[in-house]
């Protein structure tokens, strides 16, 4: 049986993770940004069903696979480094665009479905956070054993953490941003945030 204290242990580190920005928060601004906080919402939870779905990957086995295969972790590093650097053209290139041109890009990128997509993409192409998983879980799993009551608790916890991350920056972009940031301004931290996802690109691509 898990204890409060463990538990607490391990809600601090998942608050700690899920609020300390990186890929999936960029994305969910910029989403923010670009096509407003309810279409944002759902890149959320889809980058909350990815965060599951890489939990039961890496308590799975996958995670020791990928240290002991460094061409495996290769390929999946580059796989995601490709995506997140396909977002941040895609966002730079919409940035910016004014009237009816702006619109049509939104809802051609825009859809509920390929937002939900988008951010549950995000989350399984990170390779880091199968390895994060892979080292975090085991210390607070029993030795040599998988609990599964535990590792729902453990994993639903980590999910509702970035839900509330989420939730949180998405507020801020959509209160903050359309004011402070307006017109001419407006593009110029949609541009910002498209080289921020290009950079965050390259920087998973040279990850050793």
């Amino acid at each position: 049986m898990m204890t409060f204290s463990l538990w607490l242990a391990f809600l601090a580190l998942a608050l700690a993770t899920t609020f300390s920005p990186g890929p999936a928060v960029l994305l969910a601004v910029s989403s923010t940004l670009e096509l407003g906080p309810r279409r944002a919402a759902f890149g959320s939870a889809g980058n909350a069903v990815g965060v599951f779905l890489v939990a039961c990957v890496a308590v799975g086995g996958v995670g020791v696979l990928l240290k002991a295969w460094p061409s495996a972790f290769a390929v999946l590093k580059l796989g995601g480094a490709c995506y997140l650097g396909w977002l941040g053209v895609q966002q730079w290139r919409r940035a910016g665009r004014g009237g009816s041109v702006a619109m049509a890009a939104a809802a051609e990128g825009g859809s509920r479905l390929l937002v939900f997509r988008r951010g549950m993409l995000v989350a399984c192409s990170n390779p880091k956070a199968i390895l994060f998983f892979a080292a975090v879980f085991p210390q607070f799993m029993p030795a040599g054993a998988i609990a599964i009551g535990r590792f729902l608790l453990l994993s639903l916890t980590f999910v509702c953490c970035t839900l509330l991350a989420h939730t949180a920056y998405i507020g801020l972009a959509a209160t903050a941003g359309p004011r402070m940031l307006a017109g001419p301004r407006m593009a110029g931290l949609q541009r910002g945030m498209a080289v921020l996802l290009i950079c965050l690109a390259i920087a998973m691509a040279l990850l050793s």
